[in-house]
């Protein structure tokens, strides 16, 4: 048969209604077993596939999950480029998704309004929010009437939504009690943003409360600020340490990506690691064990957390509850060739 197959097709194929056929593919009981099983194997034998926005329309459910970032520069290329963390997120939701027979889709938001705009236009069945995003967009998904579910959110506005966190402040201050523990007390903290990222002021609380556990004064000349997770902005601030005089022996770096990066910059500059510098890194990224050294890093299995989110969404969409659920994952610290007991 040319051309593309119509529900009249499978029908007469069937030797049945077009109605009959419409009931079986949506899931409606008002026709015979026998009649189901003629129309099945019509479907089969012309190959038809149903027209997925119809199908959607009708069901009031397009089983198409969005997940929306914040833009930056206006596109997300600069976030997916540079940021594996994103990748790896992006793998555990688009797994799960799939497993349970829905399709991703993806998005940045630019502003509140056309953020709004572009979710009435699409007729998905959730949200994935990821990152944070500004308090008014918050404000009018209160008003949406679709399952939400935000991760990497610390905001008065979490208690609305269902959200995925991990337990950051105790990421850090495991990554600073490992390198206290092996006699480091001058750690500097390498955060992308203190200003605007709470997670890495949660990490950031977490550093300095190993700290003052260990009797150490935090000092405010060793917490710097890489202004984004990119590998080139943490070879630009491992350049930048050297280039100032300092007592510091150990980094922290809120990121593997930021942690990488200096480790390079301090390699070319002829310096050792761990023999001269300990690193330690956050996220436990797929590379980061490849790295020479490899480095020592605080897991937060970023494949486990997009699987947990897509779950939630899921369970959120067919469970068809107002319960919200509000899970925060744990950490672990994996150490390895990156940090050694200070000399001397």
């Amino acid at each position: 048969m040319n051309g593309k197959i119509t529900i009249r097709d499978v029908a007469k194929h069937a030797g049945v209604s077009p109605a009959a056929v419409s009931y079986v593919l949506n899931g409606i009981n008002k026709v015979s077993d026998e009649t189901k099983q003629r129309i099945l194997k019509a479907v089969k034998e012309l190959e038809y596939e149903p027209n997925l926005t119809a199908v959607s329309l009708s069901k009031r459910k397009s089983n198409v999950i969005a997940v929306m970032f914040p833009l930056v520069n206006d596109s997300l290329v600069t976030m997916f480029k540079d940021n594996h963390y994103q990748s790896e997120m992006i793998s555990g939701i688009e797994y799960v998704l799939r497993k349970n027979g829905y399709d991703l889709l993806i998005s940045g938001v630019q502003s509140p309004s056309e953020c709004m705009k572009w979710i009435r236009k699409r007729n998905v069945d959730g949200l994935l929010f990821l990152g944070v995003f500004p308090n008014r967009l918050y404000e009018e998904m209160k008003a949406l009437s679709k399952p939400i579910v935000l991760v990497d959110t610390y905001d008065k506005y979490e208690r609305y939504f269902n959200h995925i966190t991990m337990n950051d402040e105790e990421g850090g201050y495991q990554a600073t009690k490992h390198l206290i523990d092996l006699g480091h007390s001058a750690i500097g903290f390498i955060a992308h943003r203190m200003t605007n990222s709470p997670i890495d002021y949660k990490r950031f609380i977490g550093y300095e409360k190993a700290l003052k556990a260990a009797g150490i004064k935090p000092c405010k000349s060793h917490v710097f600020e890489a202004l984004d997770s990119s590998f080139e902005n943490g070879y630009r601030m491992g350049k930048e340490l050297l280039s100032r005089p300092h007592s510091m022996s150990a980094f922290f770096a809120s990121s593997d990506t930021l942690a990488l990066g200096i480790m390079k910059a301090l390699q070319e500059e002829g310096k050792r690691i761990p023999e001269d510098y300990s690193i330690v890194g956050f996220d436990d990224l797929t590379f980061s064990s490849y790295a020479t050294p490899s480095l020592t890093t605080v897991r937060q299995d970023v494949f486990n957390k997009g699987s947990v989110a897509a779950t939630a969404i899921i369970q959120a969409i067919e469970n068809d509850t107002t319960a919200l659920q509000h899970i925060r994952l744990s950490t672990e610290l994996i150490h390895r060739e990156s940090t050694a007991k200070k000399k001397g």
